[in-house]
């Protein structure tokens, strides 16, 4: 699944690819509605919890290794939102990188870089956070019924019933 948020404060933009083969459905939050636990848990339940993520958060917003380091972490955050808990045996890696390009000079012993403060990394954060969660629902919604090892048969996520609990939680209005 993947997701975007423009940073106009920053002038920067942010996207979220996430491959989303983990977690257990009868804990799928979302908006914080907790519709796993509503949908029929028989058919979607693992035998026990496995799978991994893997997120990549990139932007153009010029950023130090270690500022990549931090946003990377917070795609942990949006993981949460949909439910995970990051389940023990789980391959869950994240990592962040800029395509901001710094200027290059041969003729100068040190170059000036151009870096966001780390005053102003929130919103970065925050649309990290965000991205990934909304990446996941979209790798989710997209999803079709598969057929596994040993044919084993993972249903996609029932969209009408999905759509009435999110409105009969209040986060839908219904079409008038």
């Amino acid at each position: 699944g993947t997701a975007s948020r423009t940073l106009p404060d920053l002038d920067a933009t942010l996207g979220v690819l996430v491959l989303a083969n983990f977690g257990v459905a009868s804990q799928l939050t979302i908006d914080g509605v907790p519709v796993g636990r509503t949908l029929d848990p028989a058919s979607r339940t693992r035998p026990k919890p496995a799978g991994s993520c893997i997120v990549v958060v990139a932007t153009d917003a010029p950023l130090a290794a270690k500022q990549l380091g931090r946003v990377a972490r917070r795609a942990g955050l949006g993981l949460a939102r949909t439910g995970s808990v990051a389940h023990h045996g789980s391959g869950d890696i994240f990592l962040a990188f800029s395509t901001h390009r710094q200027p290059r000079t041969t003729d100068e012993k040190r170059v000036p870089v151009e870096l966001v403060p780390d005053a102003h990394l929130d919103a970065l954060f925050a649309a990290t956070v965000e991205a990934t969660e909304e990446a996941v629902l979209n790798a989710l919604w997209a999803a079709v019924d598969t057929v596994g090892r040993s044919g084993r048969l993972v249903p996609a996520l029932p969209h009408d019933e999905v759509l009435s609990l999110l409105e009969a939680s209040g986060r839908l209005q219904s079409p008038r």
